[in-house]
């Protein structure tokens, strides 16, 4: 993990920015020795946006297999992609 105080942010992006990317690591950022910002690349923030999304996705699904949605086996499953594929 890498912290940086936030005049780093503007003294030195272009090494900040670099190792976002190379390392797929976000960089903290402090204010008057405070937390204050996180730094990613867009690699990284699309990847953990999908990831995010992607798991209420799984959550939500679970939730509705607890309620009684009705859930279908893998051979099910297989079934009715053949049946789609194959006309």
């Amino acid at each position: 993990m890498m912290i940086k105080p936030s005049t780093s942010l503007r003294n030195d992006y272009n090494a900040i920015s670099d190792f976002c990317k190379e390392k797929k690591q976000p960089v903290f950022l402090t204010k008057n020795g405070e937390g204050d910002l996180v730094v990613m690349s867009m690699e990284a923030y699309s990847l953990r946006e999908e990831m995010l999304d992607l798991r209420e996705k799984l959550l939500n699904a679970e939730a509705m297999r607890l309620q009684g949605a009705k859930t279908y086996s893998l051979d099910e499953v297989n079934e009715k992609l053949e049946a789609l594929i194959n006309g």
